[in-house]
């Protein structure tokens, strides 16, 4: 990644804005979005030509009536059960796509744990820890960052635990 930090710039998004504000280092990463991509994060990461492990897609789901938001890898899919678990919950279930989307500010397929209207509970899944670098939603389609997990964990507020399924 370089290192090197960017500007979010007049075209920013909420969340290359709020990592720009916080002052981390991050690459952001555009690419023709096709409509007709059966899934966004495999798309970004085929067109990123960065392998899917280290590409994370932004889920919101509901525990025990809280919406939670979970990161985790595209190449995999999030277990509702151990999500309940590391946030101290007994049930999850995936957020209604509307709720998700008026809560966060963004459209499905490019939502960003970045950034969001409110803060809400975040889990990264801990293989984002495997890296130096992962890559998630800048905050629509077509647009992606790219930064350190670590950051990524201090500026979303989140708890890493094992949550992704392969």
């Amino acid at each position: 990644m370089g290192k090197k930090k960017q500007k979010a710039g007049p075209g920013g998004t909420p969340a290359t804005v709020a990592l720009t504000d916080a002052g981390t280092d991050f690459t952001v990463h555009a690419y023709e979005h096709d409509p007709s991509a059966a899934s966004y994060g495999e798309e970004a990461a085929r067109a990123m030509g960065v392998e899917p492990e280290r590409v994370f897609k932004t889920l919101l789901a509901e525990v025990d009536g809280a919406l939670t938001v979970a990161i985790v890898p595209v190449a995999g899919s999030l277990d509702l059960k151990a999500l309940a678990a590391a946030v101290g919950g007994k049930r999850a279930v995936m957020a209604d796509p509307t709720v998700a989307e008026r809560t966060t500010g963004y459209v499905r397929g490019g939502i960003s744990p970045l950034g969001q209207r409110r803060r809400l509970q975040t889990v990264l899944d801990a293989s984002a820890s495997s890296y130096g670098t992962v890559c998630v939603s800048a905050g629509r389609r077509g647009l992606e960052v790219e930064l350190a997990p670590t950051d990524l964990a201090t500026l979303t507020g989140a708890v890493l635990a094992p949550i992704g399924r392969a």
